[in-house]
């Protein structure tokens, strides 16, 4: 294992570094590192490694997600409350639905293995929108209206959206149908508990800071230890209450900032640093898992699922931000930057296939195939989008 873990991060890193030079997003380069020392490439990383990438996965999005609340400020999240409540779901919703409906037609799924593809690739790419909305939050573009917050809020919930949603439709996995209004009532359930433990334990860490000196790294992890044991309780309530751990995460943070600002912006440079390791095992891992034959099976069939949920989820950026007060200029702006696909889909495209859903590793492949064609369309479309659409 030991030998897996140093090969793992040496190739990321150079993977990384590559693709960065080569104007692409790095993960690309470490996915593609994950296909190529993997079970289905030259199978050189250990049982005992592969076994664990559940665990590291977790462990990335619970960094992602803290990011994510530290840097959403509540004044500015105020001047752009609708559009980004609307982002969060709707989106989502469409492109969920639509790539449920012909996946059916193409691949004869059924209803809840095409609605477990639709949720899988219906998430926004937290680890390609996060990072650079936050710096261009930083750097003031788009600031005056408020356009990387709004992007920031929405993707993050649209990432809560879309994972309840596949956990809902995973609980009931092997029953003959399923109730839209179940379906609808765990996600308000969900969503409602995730926030009230979120206050809970960001208000108790706000107490725990004020009274004792705790050095920003051990802060870092008590939050950590903190998330992990969360996600933990959501799988004890698994079937019993829906909760939904990772939006009580965000909260914390959210919570931190508008509290402690000086605790909030030292432990951001500490998540910056945790998520530099979090990343490169998060994408190398889930690049292990694929089967590139079942990429390749899926081939035209698999591209045009993708393309139509992009077409679905844009027309529900554009119903979103209508009326936002955004031009068309920044309203495109916000269509690119919902376009990247990456982080759920590499933390739960696999989900299907280890519970033994016939059609999983075909799920994990189109999951798979809709991060490496949006991803580095999505960052390059961000990167340019921002200068020319922004100011």
């Amino acid at each position: 294992m030991d030998f897996s873990l140093a090969l793992i991060i040496l190739l990321g890193l150079l993977a990384n570094k590559l693709f960065e030079k080569l104007k692409l997003p790095g993960l690309i380069g470490m996915l593609l590192v994950g296909i190529l020392v993997g079970p289905y490439g030259l199978n050189i990383l250990s049982n005992e490694l592969l076994s664990l990438s559940s665990d590291f996965t977790k462990i990335a999005l619970i960094v992602i997600l803290f990011r994510a609340g530290i840097g959403l400020n509540k004044n500015k999240l105020k001047k752009v409350a609708k559009p980004a409540i609307l982002l969060s779901f709707i989106p989502s919703l469409l492109e969920g639905i639509s790539i449920a409906v012909v996946s059916i037609y193409l691949f004869d799924f059924t209803i809840i293995e095409g609605g477990m593809l639709g949720f899988i690739i219906a998430a926004v790419s937290s680890a390609v929108v996060i990072p650079a909305m936050l710096d261009y939050d930083k750097q003031g573009v788009g600031s005056k209206k408020g356009i990387t917050t709004l992007i920031l809020a929405g993707a993050s919930m649209d990432n809560v959206f879309a994972i309840t949603i596949f956990s809902s439709i995973i609980g009931i996995y092997g029953t003959k149908k399923i109730s839209v209004l179940f379906a609808i009532s765990q996600v308000f359930i969900s969503v409602i508990l995730g926030v009230l433990i979120g206050v809970i334990v960001g208000f108790l860490l706000i107490y725990l800071f004020k009274k004792w000196d705790i050095r920003d790294t051990k802060k870092t992890l008590i939050l950590i230890g903190l998330a992990i044991f969360i996600t933990s309780f959501e799988t004890l309530l698994k079937g019993i209450v829906p909760l939904s751990s990772l939006l009580g995460i965000m909260t914390i943070g959210f919570i931190i900032l508008e509290k402690l600002p000086k605790v909030a912006k030292g432990l951001s440079s500490k998540f910056n640093k945790v998520w530099i390791f979090a990343e490169i095992l998060l994408f190398v891992l889930v690049g292990a898992k694929v089967n590139i034959n079942e990429i390749f099976t899926s081939g035209l069939k698999g591209l045009l699922i993708i393309i139509v949920g992009l077409i679905f989820r844009s027309i529900g950026v554009l119903i979103s931000t209508h009326n936002s007060g955004l031009n068309k200029k920044e309203r495109m702006f916000c269509v690119i930057s919902f376009i990247p696909k990456a982080t759920v889909q590499a933390a739960i495209g696999a989900i299907p296939l280890i519970m033994g859903v016939p059609t999983g590793e075909l799920i994990l492949a189109v999951a798979v195939l809709a991060i490496i064609i949006t991803a580095p369309i999505g960052a390059i479309g961000i990167k340019h989008g921002a200068k020319k659409l922004l100011t």
